[in-house]
């Protein structure tokens, strides 16, 4: 295995637990009124956005094909997830209504999941 493929594979993996850490906290608090783990979800949408990234920068360093539209799509959902974590974190700080930009970030990641898989 080249050394840049060893990176691509660590890289995936790192974005992977980066996907885990928002569908889970989702999952586990999908019914929750309070008590969100929104710096959980915060770390993971972040984790996401520069792994991905990270992804397609290797991607096209190894001269393997990138579907820009697809990574386009894929980039614009994470971002949106991302500015949801934000605000899902900074209302829970405040003191605010948590659970819409919470749900909205756990949401769109399984909506990001599933143009991955299926796309």
């Amino acid at each position: 295995m080249e050394s840049l493929d060893l990176v691509r594979h660590l890289v995936l993996a790192v974005h992977f637990l980066g996907l885990a850490a928002i569908v889970g906290a989702f999952f586990v608090q999908m019914r929750a009124n309070d008590g969100f783990a929104t710096g959980v979800v915060l770390t993971g949408a972040i984790t996401q956005v520069v792994t991905g990234l990270a992804l397609v920068g290797l991607r096209q360093a190894g001269d393997l094909e990138v579907d820009n539209v697809k990574i386009a799509v894929k980039l614009g959902i994470a971002v949106i997830v991302l500015v949801a974590a934000i605000i899902a974190h900074v209302q829970k700080r405040r003191g605010g209504k948590v659970k819409p930009a919470f749900h909205t970030a756990g949401g769109l990641a399984i909506v990001n999941v599933l143009v991955a898989v299926l796309w």
